[in-house]
C-alpha cells in the first residue's frame, strides 16, 4: 500500500473534493447504487481545480512544495536515477563523515558519474542525523575531495541541492564553514570535468553554492534558489519571519524567474501536484535532462570546460545604472 500523501495548507479544497469521490465510491459499494456518473464529474472537478492551483502558485505556496515531507530527498532520488549501481565514498579524510552531504558513485546511460548532495531526512530522527540538510565545514570539504576524486578518474559530476542554507551553529564557524564555502566555490571552478547541477527543492545561501558552481544549472518546477531563505530575508528586513510569504515574493527565487534572469539552464517539470505524488516519474525527469546535459558537455576538454563554467557565471547578474538630473548652476 502506498504512503498517504500529506496535503498542503492550500491543497485543501482539492482534499475535500478527493474526499467526496472515495465517499461517493464507499457508498456506491454498500447501496449498491450506481454513481459512475457522479464520481466521475467529480473527477474531472477536482483535476481541473488542481491544474489551475498548480499553474499559478505564490513564491510562498512553492516554498510550501518544496519543503514537503515526502518530496524525494537525495537517497531516494539517486537510487532511482541508478537502481543498480550505488556505491557512497564516505569521509572528508580528517576523522569526520558530515551525513548532511552524500556522495557516491552511480552509473548512467553514458557511464558513471559521481553524485554529491544535501541529505534530508525522513521524519525527526533521519533530520537530526542528517542535521536537516544542513552542512558542517567538514561536508564541504568531503565533497571536494569526491569532486577530485572523480577528477582524477575523468568522470562527470552531478551535484543535487536541497539545502536551507549551512549549518549556522557556532561550531561551524569555529571550523571555518564560510572558508570551506569558498574553497569549494573556487575549486568547483577548476575542476576539468563536465560537472551538471539540480535544485531539487531549496537551494539556500553559500550552503547550496558549496556545491553548486557547475556548467549547466536546473531547477525542478516548484524548487528555490536563493541567497537567502525567505525567513531570513524578512527577520533582517523587517523583524519578523512572519513576512516570509512577501519576502519570497520580493526575492525572485522561484524556477520560472530564475530561468528569466538567465541563471539556470532550464527547468525540469514536476508531476501534477509535485515530485512527492510520483518521485519515479520526477526522476525519470531528472535522468533525461542530466544525460542531455553530459551529451553536450562530452565533447569539451578541460580548457573548454573551464572557459564554458566562467562565462556561465560571468553572464549571470545584471546591473542598470539610474539616470540623474544635471545639477543646475
Amino acid at each position: 500500500m502506498s504512503e498517504k500523501i500529506l496535503p498542503l495548507d492550500f491543497e485543501k479544497p482539492i482534499m475535500a473534493m478527493e474526499e467526496k469521490i472515495e465517499e461517493l465510491m464507499r457508498l456506491s459499494q454498500e447501496s449498491k447504487i450506481d454513481f459512475t456518473e457522479e464520481i466521475d464529474n467529480l473527477r474531472m472537478q477536482a483535476e481541473e481545480v488542481k491544474t489551475k492551483l498548480y499553474h499559478r502558485l505564490t513564491p510562498a505556496q512553492k516554498l510550501q512544495v518544496a519543503r514537503h515531507p515526502q518530496r524525494p530527498n537525495l537517497l531516494e532520488t539517486v537510487k532511482m536515477l541508478s537502481p543498480n549501481l550505488w556505491i557512497e565514498l564516505r569521509g572528508d579524510r580528517a576523522g569526520t563523515d558530515d551525513r548532511a552531504i552524500i556522495g557516491g558513485i552511480i552509473e548512467i546511460s553514458s557511464g558513471p558519474i559521481m553524485v554529491v548532495g544535501t541529505q534530508k531526512g525522513r521524519g525527526m530522527k533521519e533530520n537530526l542525523t542528517h542535521n536537516f540538510g544542513m552542512a558542517n565545514p567538514e561536508g564541504y570539504r568531503k565533497a571536494l575531495r569526491l569532486f577530485q576524486h572523480a577528477e582524477k578518474f575523468k568522470m562527470p559530476v552531478l551535484t543535487v541541492v536541497d539545502t536551507p542554507g549551512a549549518y549556522p551553529g557556532i561550531a561551524g564557524e569555529q571550523h571555518g564553514i564560510g572558508q570551506a564555502i569558498a574553497f569549494n566555490i573556487r575549486e568547483m571552478a577548476r575542476l576539468r570535468v563536465p560537472i551538471v547541477s539540480v535544485v531539487t527543492g531549496e537551494g539556500a545561501s553559500g550552503g547550496a553554492l558549496g556545491i553548486g558552481v557547475a556548467n549547466r544549472i536546473y531547477m525542478l518546477e516548484h524548487a528555490l534558489y536563493t541567497v537567502i531563505s525567505p525567513e531570513g530575508c524578512a527577520s533582517i528586513l523587517w523583524r519578523s519571519a512572519e513576512y516570509a510569504s512577501r519576502a519570497a515574493e520580493a526575492l525572485k527565487i522561484t524556477a520560472q524567474d530564475l530561468l528569466r534572469f538567465g541563471i539556470v539552464d532550464g527547468i525540469i517539470q514536476e508531476p501534477q501536484g509535485g515530485a512527492h505524488q510520483d518521485p519515479a516519474l520526477s526522476s525519470q525527469r531528472i535522468l533525461e535532462t542530466i544525460e542531455s546535459a553530459f551529451s553536450e558537455l562530452k565533447p569539451l576538454n578541460g580548457d573548454r570546460l573551464l572557459e564554458d563554467r566562467y562565462d556561465k557565471f560571468r553572464k549571470i547578474g545584471a546591473f542598470q545604472e539610474a539616470k540623474t538630473a544635471a545639477l543646475s548652476p
